[in-house]
């Protein structure tokens, strides 16, 4: 549990917001990137079909703040030439690392032999890799899951022949394409990657509290973590980690903390894009940022029932001056669960949330 070092890129602490169609975006990564603890970001998946057309969509995916560095670009794909052209892209931007993704299981991206789709192709991937090791001076790092499905899980032969290829860090997301996000990651499969090659290995998935997160170092002896929807129902959870790492005290946010990352968010929103995308993107994932509070059902059902920027942030004090006077709310029930946004799943409302953001 310390930093380590991709290339001569320092991940410190040694923990990742992992990509997420439609989440990680530009605004979300300075969010998270602000409530501490965040050792790298990496962008959004990026189509290098849109990023070699100069699609304004991909270039505004590209975009990042100094502060957020170690920054990485994730791209996906399966046109080897056009894969080169991206990578050679995303250095020009200024990105510290580039990230190839070879674990999204969307329809849209597999059928057209991207993301988990290389996973049943690794003549091809093996070409990609090489390929764009050739044309950067950045290191290169690669994302993949455990198989394709529970028949294939290749992800130590492909981890194997990654390095081979020149990559510098491999991220596994221990489901295969078929489980998509549903039963339970295999972190078993990160330490026998560990074991199987002498490149640093992060894991990913179902790390939602400090105990998981500590459990998956130990247990595996990993160099990194990534994390996800995790942090979207806690954007605290990187913070709160690198305490324990440390060993400091844990920070608990307050209900105060809730209440300002929430108008933090929403401020954000409306500086980056346009209201009406804005109220879209903050009904999306404020939700999420409730688990655990009194109420929250009737809070996220407040917030989708809000149609301007002026309801969102009215509805946001009621809701937590009501908490604050101990007050009843809705049920008044404690939620241990939220329904979780999907990554991939997202992908159906990028395209939508980002053409609003660019009228």
């Amino acid at each position: 549990m310390k930093p380590f070092k991709i290339g001569e890129v320092e991940i410190n602490p040694p923990l990742t917001l992992s990509p997420m169609a439609g989440v990680t975006d530009f605004v979300f990564r300075r969010l998270l990137k602000k409530c501490g603890g965040v050792g790298m970001t990496v962008s959004e998946f990026i189509s290098v079909e849109g990023m070699t057309r100069n699609s304004p969509q991909s270039k505004r995916m590209m975009r990042f703040m100094e502060f957020e560095r170690p920054f990485a670009i994730q791209i996906f794909g399966a046109n080897v030439k056009r894969m080169v052209m991206a990578a050679e892209m995303a250095e020009e931007q200024g990105a510290d690392i580039l990230d190839v993704n070879c674990g999204c299981p969307a329809p849209k991206v597999v059928k057209k032999g991207g993301g988990s789709g290389l996973l049943r192709t690794l003549p091809l991937l093996e070409e990609i890799l090489t390929e764009i090791k050739k044309s950067i001076s950045i290191p290169l790092t690669l994302k993949i899951r455990s198989g394709f499905d529970e028949a294939n899980i290749n992800a130590v032969e492909v981890s194997k022949m990654a390095e081979q290829a020149g990559v510098q860090h491999v991220a596994l997301h221990g489901r295969t394409r078929s489980q998509r996000y549903t039963g339970q990651a295999d972190w078993d499969l990160v330490k026998q990657i560990k074991e199987a090659v002498s490149i640093p290995v992060s894991g990913n998935g179902d790390v939602k509290s400090v105990e998981n997160a500590l459990q998956r170092f130990e247990e595996t002896g990993c160099d990194g973590i990534l994390i996800g929807r995790g942090a979207m129902q806690n954007p605290w959870l990187f913070r709160q980690i690198q305490d324990a790492i440390e060993g400091c005290e844990v920070f608990e946010p307050t209900l105060q903390d809730k209440q300002e990352v929430l108008l933090e968010f929403f401020e954000l929103l409306r500086e980056d894009m346009p209201e009406k995308a804005a109220l879209g993107k903050m009904k999306q994932l404020a939700g999420q940022f409730t688990k655990g509070l009194r109420g929250g059902a009737k809070f996220r059902q407040t917030l989708y029932h809000s149609h301007s920027a002026e309801e969102i942030v009215d509805n946001i004090g009621i809701y937590f001056d009501t908490l604050n006077e101990g007050k009843r709310y809705g049920d008044n029930a404690v939620e241990t669960e939220v329904e979780m946004i999907a990554s991939c799943d997202a992908l159906s409302k990028v395209d939508e949330s980002h053409s609003q953001a660019t009228t």
